[in-house]
């Protein structure tokens, strides 16, 4: 049955003669994970992952999302009027061609270019006018269609030190304005949010678990702007702003201002808005933003302060495991109870802000679907038996976690210890990777994918992802998959301090879900005749479950690496635990 909020949505279409709707996931900012304020395609269309792009017709709807979430958009767009296209698999079409095959000549295709990026709003452009369809990029059909929206996000900021950045202000634009005058550019755009707190050093809890603010810059060769609500701005950020002589300007001024700049103005295509982009008359410098490199290159201040993050954060998640341990079966827990007693043992680390994104409890079958989400009164009870899969991380003044954890409960089934052994081998193989500087994640990721492409079985998504300093937990331009995907734009050489995480599972609907995950940074290791060789250095220390290894199926270098693992665990962890749990961890982390 068709919602009432979608059928408002068509009704307004009609009106304004648009035959086609486009709705994504971004909000202005190409933001991954966008605030409630601009959750529009969740809104309309019930499906709560987050990646996905909802195209209204007048008479059908369609929505389009990767294998991370095929199996929870067939159980929340069930009976909604609105098809699954699932990305990636044979036989989908685009989006383009989807509108094109359903519209006849000289129909209107809309959305608000606020929220689709340029590179997107091109490729629409060239398809649909060879099409003879209309395309209007300046339809804003949410805001009077969308009854109770949230509030425009409006906490206060505050500033993230120099104690935890290494850097300050003024050094960062330092690097920026050197990057501009590499690349010929008099004025540089910069509209995605982590970018502009990487920048000038400035935090809120605009969405929950992203803590950055709405905002965006300009930064010229001689001026530097901030767009943001100025209420909401702390004293420490504003002093430390003029102090860098940053101008602080209305959030929405940035729109009137982009047009007064001087050219060549640096922009990156993939990310600025296509309002903000298409309306600069001057010349353009089209490339990767410059800041997506130079923060994910994290300097030795934010390294040695990530590492705390972690050793703080295996401490809670190992008293997690703990009391998962000794409890299951003796009181009632539920994924949603398990995931808020988790939540606490981090609340009880020093510096804990929040989590890094909302957790994922996932129960038996439940783990199939990679990024289930478990809800209030309509979630699995926890049994003395099976696999409990906990996807989950935490933001610290330190840093940002991201660690997967599947543990054994009771008995499992042979099947069950098989593929939680294969994901084991795929996750170290490839944390003992050395390689030759050049290498990108795609030419390691078969060193994970492999064990398991050897049984005919993949995991439908990448192997791993950059992890931002307290900022996204998926960040640009690193990661591990097969093969390049250029919007996910995850394919770069991997650099020394890169941090990345290695994140292979087993997923088999209806039946189970194993993920392995740990962080690692990426260091150097011996340079030689035949060059600079580079490796992982590890950053999480969580025990892996050992109920579900069966060794007969490791290779002896396998097993090597996870007996230096779990004692190491032991090692780095014990000074935070008592007694009981101490002992506890010594026999789980013997070796195999």
């Amino acid at each position: 049955m068709i919602s009432k909020q979608l059928l408002k949505l068509k009704q307004a279409m009609e009106q304004q003669d648009i035959q086609a709707y486009i709705i994504p996931t971004s909000d202005f900012h190409d933001t991954e994970t966008a605030a409630d304020y601009f959750a529009a395609r969740k809104y309309f269309s019930g499906f709560t992952g987050s990646a996905g792009v909802l195209v209204v017709l007048i008479d059908k709807a369609a929505l389009w999302t990767d294998g991370r979430y095929f199996i929870q958009a067939e159980n929340e767009l069930k009976d909604s009027g609105i098809d699954l296209m699932k990305q990636g698999m044979e036989g989908t079409p685009s989006i383009e061609d989807y509108i094109i095959q359903n519209l006849k000549n000289g129909q209107t295709v809309a959305f608000d270019g606020r929220t689709i990026g340029l590179n997107d709003a091109r490729k629409y452009k060239a398809s649909f006018e060879q099409a003879n369809l209309q395309l209007r990029v300046d339809v804003d059909l949410i805001s009077e269609n969308w009854e109770n929206r949230p509030e425009m996000p409006h906490a206060q900021t505050f500033y993230y030190s120099e104690k935890y950045t290494g850097r300050t202000i003024g050094q960062k634009l330092e690097m920026v304005r050197k990057e501009m005058k590499e690349n010929k550019a008099n004025t540089y755009v910069i509209t995605k949010i982590d970018e502009v707190a990487w920048l000038y050093n400035i935090r809120a809890k605009d969405i929950e678990n992203v803590p950055l603010p709405m905002s965006y810059a300009l930064v010229t060769t001689k001026e530097a702007m901030l767009y943001i609500n100025q209420s909401r701005l702390d004293e420490v950020s504003r002093a430390k702003l003029e102090e860098a002589h940053v101008q602080i300007c209305d959030y929405d001024q940035i729109y009137d201002d982009v047009l007064k700049q001087d050219g060549p103005v640096l922009l990156d295509p993939s990310t600025c808005n296509s309002r903000i982009a298409m309306s600069i008359s001057k010349t353009l410098v089209e490339t990767m933003s410059p800041i997506i490199t130079l923060k994910a290159i994290k300097n030795e201040v934010e390294l040695e302060s990530t590492k705390w993050a972690h050793i703080k954060d295996g401490v809670a998640v190992t008293k997690f495991m703990y009391w998962l341990k000794q409890n299951i079966g003796q009181i009632e827990i539920d994924e949603m109870s398990a995931s808020k007693k988790l939540t606490q043992f981090r609340a009880q680390q020093e510096n804990y802000i929040e989590d890094s994104f909302t957790t994922i409890p996932a129960y038996k079958e439940n783990a199939a679907m990679m990024h289930y989400h478990a809800k209030e009164g309509n979630c699995a009870k926890l049994k003395p038996e099976g696999l409990f899969l906990v996807d989950s991380g935490g933001h610290y003044f330190e840093g940002t976690t991201d660690i997967t954890r599947t543990f054994v409960l009771g008995d499992i089934t042979e099947e069950e210890k098989y593929w939680f052994t294969k994901a084991m081998r795929s996750h170290i193989r490839l944390a003992k990777a050395h390689f030759l500087y050049g290498c990108h994640g795609y030419n390691l990721d078969i060193l994970s994918r492999g064990p398991l492409w050897d049984q005919d079985m993949d995991y439908q998504c990448g192997t791993g992802h950059g992890v931002g300093h307290l900022s996204n937990v998926h960040e640009c331009p690193n990661g591990f998959r097969w093969r390049i995907v250029p919007e996910r734009n995850d394919s770069c050489v991997l650099e020394e301090g890169m941090l990345q995480s290695n994140e292979p599972g087993v997923y088999i609907e209806g039946k189970l879900g194993v993920r392995h995950e740990n962080e690692y940074v990426v260091v150097k290791g011996t340079k030689n005749f035949y060059g600079q060789f580079m490796e992982f250095e590890c950053l999480t220390w969580v025990p892996f479950d050992s109920l579900g290894i069966d060794s007969s199926l490791m290779t002896k270098d396998e097993i090597e690496w996870y007996n230096w693992y779990q004692n190491e665990c032991y090692n780095k962890l014990a000074f935070a635990l008592n007694p009981e749990e101490k002992a506890w961890l010594k026999e789980i982390c013997k070796p195999l």
